[in-house]
């Protein structure tokens, strides 16, 4: 195992990131990308690790989205995670600056959550109904599909490391066949 590799493991052990913050709204605690940064900054000085936050704006399909790159280094080696979030066509009280600075740090949570392998699948972002219905919260969930061309790109990406199946799932709607194809992967 590489010395990034052991170190990285370490932090991703010992590191805690409670949800601190509360959505009255939605009634649920959750974590943003700050709790998880001063959780594991400390950590990173420890094991002697240094690491970047990078966005860049990228399309996918036919819409924009953030992409969030986290890069944790050590000597020569460098490990890369990235997260997706794309913005609301438009966000009530927000202007655009702050619905793209949002959209950011929910891309940036997502890549350091990848990185630190910090699992929110009970996370309120991933269950939160916000006082909906289910059934209507899952139909007003539809993802769009993605073109073959598209999918062909993500396949390179999730090789290369730079996106993940789940970030695809989570993304777009997958014809059974494109299932196929990301099992063999």
């Amino acid at each position: 195992m590489s010395v990034l590799n052991e170190k990285l493991v370490l932090v991703q052990n010992e590191l805690k990131a409670p949800k601190n913050q509360w959505n009255g709204f939605g009634k649920y605690n959750y974590r943003n990308q700050e709790d998880i940064l001063e959780a594991v900054k400390p950590l990173l000085l420890k094991h002697g690790l240094t690491m970047s936050i990078s966005d860049e704006i990228v399309c996918i399909g036919e819409r924009y989205y953030i992409k969030a790159t986290v890069t944790v280094y050590c000597e020569s080696e460098a490990r890369t995670v990235s997260g997706y979030a794309r913005e609301e066509e438009n966000k009530k009280g927000m202007d655009a600056s702050q619905l793209t600075g949002a959209t950011s740090s929910y891309a940036r949570k997502y890549a350091l959550n990848g990185m630190f392998l910090i699992d929110d699948t009970k996370d309120s972002d991933a269950t939160n109904t916000h006082g909906k219905d289910v059934s209507t919260a899952k139909a007003t969930a539809k993802l769009p599909s993605i073109t073959k061309d598209r999918f062909d790109k993500a396949l390179k990406a999730i090789s290369a490391g730079e996106y993940t199946i789940e970030q695809l799932k989570s993304t777009f709607s997958l014809s059974k066949d494109q299932e196929d194809m990301l099992s063999k992967v």
